[in-house]
């Protein structure tokens, strides 16, 4: 008979809420790629560990990965999930933000946020005594870095040491690439038109949280300088959600800032190419790039479901070793 495998322990993360990727320590940061690999690897280990467990959605953006990923981790730990669809009406504007927290802690143990305003987040947290959990904001996408982590790990072996570029818009998928990368030891190259760089605050964070590790953390208007080298070529929209009036004078911004083969010919010979999707082929990236065989995106779609089980279990559970 085959003796059953124990599981390590889940390590549970201090904060109240997940709003931003600072409110994970560095360890707890770690600690969940490490458990999405687990979790990965052996699914059925963790398939009840959500037994009883209920989980709000609110979604003000439309949404393929995130929420049919959110929906089937939950499923898949065993837990349950309602989905409220706030695309024709965000978040406070029916009835207040606090009061929608405070009705939605009494039935649920977490609330799963996906919006326009980090504020919406902020003040739901605010008023909520179940976790808070950042599924996209106009700030932050923690969620899809994390991911992005994992999924660099498992190409790679680890992360300390690794260089990435991101080229195109200083967004919330770069800022929470940044916060990530800083604590992670992968030195990060981010390269933008000048007037469509990061947040500065973010950056000044980031560098911040570098001095801690062995990365570097800096900017860069010239794409081919910016992945020279570098293990990782990371691109997105350059458009994103709620910047639709803006599309034609992005694209004429963003018009040398294209990641294609030249471009990424530039790249160590070993170098994968990565993007959050949905993407505008022709646009931010050529269809030669993103059918590459170095094209790892949809390894990153795949690892948002087992890096999202991670951060509910090492939220809702902990476990014995």
């Amino acid at each position: 008979m085959t003796s059953a495998v124990s599981k390590s322990p889940v390590q549970s993360i201090q904060a109240p809420h997940l709003l931003s990727d600072t409110d994970l320590t560095s360890g707890e940061l770690q600690a969940l790629i490490g458990l999405a690999s687990r979790v990965k690897n052996a699914p059925r280990d963790y398939a009840a560990s959500l037994t009883g467990r209920s989980i709000a959605l609110l979604f003000e953006k439309p949404s393929l990965r995130t929420r049919l990923t959110f929906e089937l981790a939950i499923q898949q730990l065993g837990g349950f999930t309602v989905f409220q669809d706030h695309r024709d009406g965000r978040i406070g504007e029916r009835e207040p933000v606090k009061d929608i927290a405070r009705n939605l802690d009494r039935w649920v143990d977490a609330i799963v946020a996906r919006t326009f305003k980090q504020e919406t987040l902020e003040q739901l947290s605010q008023w909520s005594s179940v976790p808070v959990i950042n599924a996209l904001s106009g700030k932050y996408h923690p969620c899809q870095a994390i991911a992005d982590f994992q999924t660099l790990t498992q190409h790679f072996g680890q992360l300390e040491g690794l260089k990435m570029a991101f080229v195109g818009d200083g967004n919330n998928v770069c800022h929470s690439l940044l916060l990530c990368a800083a604590r992670l030891g992968v030195s990060l190259t981010v390269a933008t038109p000048p007037e469509y760089g990061p947040d500065p605050d973010v950056v000044a964070r980031a560098c911040e949280l570098a001095r801690t590790s062995s990365a570097t953390i800096e900017l860069s208007f010239d794409p081919r300088e910016a992945v020279s080298g570098v293990s990782a070529v990371y691109t997105d929209l350059w458009t994103s959600m709620g910047w639709e009036a803006e599309t034609h004078q992005r694209r004429a911004a963003f018009a040398d800032f294209q990641v294609d083969d030249e471009l990424m010919s530039q790249a160590a010979s070993n170098a994968v190419f990565m993007h959050c999707l949905p993407a505008s082929r022709g646009e931010e990236v050529t269809d030669s790039v993103i059918e590459s065989p170095f094209s790892v995106v949809f390894d990153q779609a795949e690892n948002r479901l087992h890096a999202q089980k991670a951060l509910l279990l090492m939220f809702l559970t902990e476990e014995d070793g």
